[in-house]
């Protein structure tokens, strides 16, 4: 049973990647975003930072999950 609960909060803990990829995906379109209309770069900034704290935000909760996991009591 331990096997199998090292391996969930293995899987859980994956979702810092796609958190990872979601950010660097986000601030690339900003980056460009910016450099065609300057004038919007507060904006787009504001949108960007919120979007990024969101997707870390996934990440956070699948880590809390696999600690979870890993520290639960199992069976008492």
């Amino acid at each position: 049973m331990n096997g199998w609960i090292a391996l969930s909060a293995a899987i859980a803990v994956f979702t810092g990647i796609g958190a990872g990829v979601g950010i660097g995906v986000a601030t690339s379109k900003a980056a460009e975003a910016v450099s065609r209309q300057p004038e919007a770069s507060g904006k787009i900034t504001t949108i960007t930072v919120i979007g990024a704290a969101l997707a870390e935000a996934t990440a956070i909760y699948g880590f809390v999950v696999a600690l979870i996991l890993l520290f639960a009591k199992w069976g008492t």
